[in-house]
C-alpha cells in the first residue's frame, strides 16, 4: 500500500486503498455489483473444485487401468488428500496475516498446486464471507489513514508562509 499518492482526477493525497483480484477497489465501499462479484466467484471457485476433483477420479481410474497396484492407489490418495489440507489451511491463514517469511511461502507453491481443491475450496468459501483478504487490507488501510491523519492534523500550515520573527 503506498502512503502519500495522489488519487488520479480527485486532486487528494493520502494513502490508497491496495487492489484485490477481481474486485479493485471496490471492497472499500462495497460498490460496483460488489455482493455479485462475491457471488459468482464463490459459485466459480466451487465449479472449479468440482472439475477438478473429476480430473483426479479419471486419473486414479487410469491408476486403476494400469494396475499399478493397491499400494501406488492408496499413496496418490493420501497425497492429493493432504496436499489439499494443507493448502486450505495456508490459503485461509493467508487472508487473514501477510506472511512473515516469504521464502516459505514460495517454497509451498508446489504443494499448493497438487492440493489446487483445497485452495479453491478456501477461495469460494471465504467469497461467502468477504473478498478474500478484505479484512487485512481494511485493516492496514484504515491503520494508513488514521496515521495519515494524525500527521496532517499536527500540521498548522505552509512553513514557508509563516512570519519570521524581526531581528532587532
Amino acid at each position: 500500500m503506498s502512503e502519500d499518492k495522489q488519487t488520479p482526477g480527485t486532486g487528494t493525497s493520502g494513502p490508497q486503498p491496495e487492489e484485490i483480484r477481481f474486485f479493485g477497489t471496490t471492497w472499500v465501499d462495497h460498490s460496483a455489483h460488489y455482493g455479485l462479484r462475491r457471488a459468482g466467484l464463490a459459485v466459480g471457485a466451487l465449479a472449479a473444485a468440482v472439475a477438478g476433483a473429476f480430473v483426479l477420479r479419471f486419473a486414479y481410474q487410469g491408476l486403476q487401468v494400469a494396475a499399478v497396484g493397491g499400494i501406488v492407489n492408496t499413496l496418490v490418495i493420501l497425497m492429493f488428500a493432504i496436499c489439499s489440507a494443507i493448502a486450505f489451511t495456508k490459503t485461509w491463514e493467508g487472508f487473514g496475516r501477510r506472511p512473515a517469511d516469504q521464502a516459505r511461502e514460495d517454497s509451498l507453491k508446489s504443494l499448493k498446486a497438487i492440493g489446487f481443491i483445497g485452495v479453491l475450496l478456501a477461495y469460494a468459501l471465504r467469497c461467502l464471507m468477504e473478498a478474500p483478504g478484505e479484512k487485512l487490507r481494511r485493516a492496514e488501510y484504515e491503520t494508513a489513514r488514521t496515521r495519515y491523519e494524525k500527521r496532517r492534523g499536527t500540521r498548522t500550515g505552509n512553513p514557508a508562509a509563516r512570519k519570521k520573527p524581526k531581528r532587532s
